[in-house]
């Protein structure tokens, strides 16, 4: 046996109050006079000898309630079977894991209750057992202010019935370090015990095998028995061509995934355009597998469109819907630099009069470098050579994802073009002969991808009467496109690096001027196809939605950017939240960081859905550049989780963790109490006093001499 406060065990000095006052009895005795002394022998001798026995029981009942009482404050135990027990004294550190994967449901009994729900139950019942408590700490996967300061036991459970479900996952390993940083700001030293009340999804938790818990803390795991059950998330969304057109069909591909152990047959899907039902599908999903379905869509008018996929999948419902955005008809945007303006200007005409493209076009040698950063595709023309500012900033652009066709001069210059081009990974610049002659076109491969929608299909197997061109240089590398009779190219498309955005950049190469004087390509039929093909490839693949596990969210720069990213804000809006997140450009792209839960103002939260991006400029007037959609991150859509005898496994080397199995009992409290805290015997300690001040009643009042 053990007590908990044992120096309360000092205040058995007590017990020599009652024996002093039974061994020094100062009562004054009276004498009483009696005719017949042999009759009053007899009556004295029994009346001391009762008195002497009533005395001492009278006094051995108030030692031992004394006993009792002490022993009551001192708070006696059997200690616990487990090598780690608890302790009710110093900091306590409790973690309830309120990850959208707590939305799970119990299938065992009815009424069906949340894992959430049943972990705020059993936590609330371990604060009984910490009531008198003043180092109570309570985390959550918010990491909010809040959290970081210690409570009593009634204020961690007021807070506990404010517990909602968060977007944010967290690692076992982010949770610890966090428990440890605000348990050390408390300025409270020794040991430590930490609780974990989670369903420990494993997409989540990390690798809880390189965990390492610090000696000198208790850890105590109380897993919620999760099953591993089915459950349906969309993977991704994505278009099938590069850009929208509207009032033409186009195709949406939905894929999504399926983390259960049994297939899924007939799953309906819906499609919401702009708050409308568009189309439906159904898709069949094998057991731990994916499955693909296209949605046709159909837009009335340009600009941002609002989707959403929808599908009833119960009880995980968190991730049912799935928002992303489509841009019909974004405007292609070609920068045309030349040298020495031709006429007729064959670039000018295919692009200017188009509404798909917003044509610009400088002198090459003077013009605002800061507009390659809203351009798609560079077409640079009849420049005799490429030097400084501008071979600088061409680089940078091809390199970080923008596309550019180079059409030759009539004399160029090798040694300046060869050093440019060499490290867009096109070698061997070499200058032709000026009285080249000219040869004819060879006809292109019409199974070549670039082609695919160039030719229709009734003339995919006709004889093409190609052009003829006088190349006036050759180089080496790319894939060929088009090419000469004579085995040269003439069109090449060469992939470039991939830079910051992971986009690799396109260079086209052509190998003689658009003049007559060296051909009739700008004449021919085939010239405004393929200028049609390289400018939409040059457009980068819409990014349809977002998720906060991204943390980094990237776009293309618009033109103003360059002169506006030093005084404009951008900001994120949506119907119940407007936040300024951490930004900068870098090169051509609008950098945002999204902010962590933590982050936010009290009674902010960041839900799925869509956000308006605002950039608020010297004016204050806040002006939408564009509008993204923002889901929940899918890593907790897969429903696998750790058993307490995995648990075990991971931390069987960590003598100072233990792991739970009865969190699903009734009486967790009891046991858990029982097996960690011992038998507590301090109520029967009161009982005790009671009957033994109970007994001395009895004894003074009964027992009369």
């Amino acid at each position: 046996m053990s007590f908990l406060f044992p120096s309360f065990l000092w205040g058995l000095l007590a017990l020599a109050v009652p024996i002093a006052i039974h061994l020094f009895n100062f009562r004054r005795t009276r004498r009483v006079y009696f005719t017949n002394v042999a009759l009053l022998q007899t009556v004295q001798t029994t009346t001391r000898s009762f008195r002497r026995l009533r005395d001492w029981l009278i006094l051995l009942a108030r030692c031992l309630f004394l006993a009792a009482l002490v022993a009551a404050f001192a708070q006696p135990f059997i200690p616990s079977k487990s090598s780690l027990g608890l302790s009710r004294q110093g900091a306590t550190s409790l973690y309830i894991d309120n990850s959208f994967s707590m939305q799970n449901e119990e299938n065992n009994n009815a009424p069906h209750r949340r894992y959430i729900d049943i972990a705020v139950g059993k936590l609330d019942q371990l604060l009984t057992l910490f009531k008198n408590a003043t180092s109570l700490q309570l985390l959550t996967n918010d990491f909010s202010a809040d959290e970081q300061q210690t409570a009593t036991a009634e204020a961690i459970r007021d807070r506990l019935a404010s517990v909602k479900l968060a977007h944010t996952p967290r690692t076992l390993e982010a949770v610890y370090r966090r428990q440890r940083n605000l348990l050390a700001s408390t300025g409270r030293g020794g040991t430590h015990q930490l609780f974990w009340f989670s369903d420990f999804q494993k997409s989540t938790a990390g690798d809880i095998s390189r965990l390492k818990i610090d000696t000198a803390d208790r850890l105590f795991l109380v897993p919620v028995t999760a099953q591993t059950e089915r459950n349906v998330a969309v993977d991704s969304v994505w278009l099938t061509t590069p850009f929208v057109r509207e009032m033409q069909n186009n195709s949406l591909n939905v894929r999504l995934h399926n983390s259960g152990r049994e297939a899924v047959q007939n799953l309906p899907i819906r499609l919401y355009l702009d708050d409308v039902q568009v189309s439906t599908a159904s898709v069949n999903l094998p057991a731990n597998g994916t499955g693909d379905v296209t949605l046709t869509v159909n837009v009335t008018k340009k600009g941002f469109h609002r989707g959403r996929v929808f599908f009833d999948d119960q009880p995980i419902t968190f991730d049912n819907d799935y928002y992303f955005v489509i841009e019909a008809s974004p405007a292609i945007r070609v920068l045309h630099l030349v040298g020495q303006k031709t006429t007729p200007d064959y670039i000018q005409a295919v692009f200017e009069n188009d509404s798909l493209f917003t044509f610009r076009q400088f002198s090459a040698q003077n013009f605002d470098v800061g507009q390659l950063k809203g351009t798609d595709l560079v077409v640079l023309e009849g420049v005799p050579q490429v030097s400084g500012t501008l071979r600088t900033e061409l680089d940078q652009f091809v390199k970080q994802g923008g596309s550019m066709v180079v059409i030759p001069p009539a004399r160029p210059d090798a040694a300046s073009y060869g050093s440019f081009l060499s490290s867009l990974n096109v070698p061997g610049i070499q200058v032709n002969p000026a009285d080249a002659a000219p040869v004819p076109m060879a006809e292109p491969d019409r199974l070549n991808p670039f082609f695919a929608d160039v030719f229709q299909q009734g003339f995919r197997q006709e004889v093409l009467n190609m052009p003829q061109a006088t190349p006036v240089w050759q180089w080496n590398g790319g894939d060929r496109l088009l090419s000469l009779r004579s085995g040269q190219s003439f069109l090449t498309q060469s992939r470039v690096g991939g830079g910051t955005t992971g986009k690799q950049g396109q260079l086209y190469m052509l190998a003689s001027p658009l003049t007559a004087d060296y051909g009739n390509l700008a004449q021919h039929a085939l010239f405004v196809p393929v200028m049609y093909k390289m400018a939409a490839l040059s457009v980068r693949p819409q990014r349809t939605a977002y998720s906060f596990d991204d943390n980094v969210l990237t776009f293309p720069a618009t033109a103003n950017v360059a002169n506006a990213a030093d005084r404009a804000v951008y900001k994120l809006k949506n119907k119940s939240l407007e936040i300024i997140p951490v930004q900068r450009v870098v090169g051509n792209q609008l950098v945002l960081e999204l902010p962590k839960a933590n982050q936010l103002t009290s009674g902010q939260t960041v839900e799925a859905g869509y956000y308006e991006l605002q950039r608020t400029g010297n004016d204050g007037a806040p002006q939408t550049e564009r509008i993204i959609a923002l889901n929940h991150g899918r890593a907790e859509s897969q429903m696998a989780f750790y058993s307490a005898a995995e648990l075990r496994q991971a931390f069987a080397n960590q003598t100072n963790v233990e792991v739970f199995d009865s969190i699903q009992d009734s009486n967790f409290g009891q046991a858990l109490e029982r097996e960690n805290l011992g038998t507590n015997l301090w109520p029967y300690c009161i009982i005790a006093a009671l009957a033994f001040l109970l007994l001395e009643i009895i004894l003074v009042r009964v027992l009369k001499a």
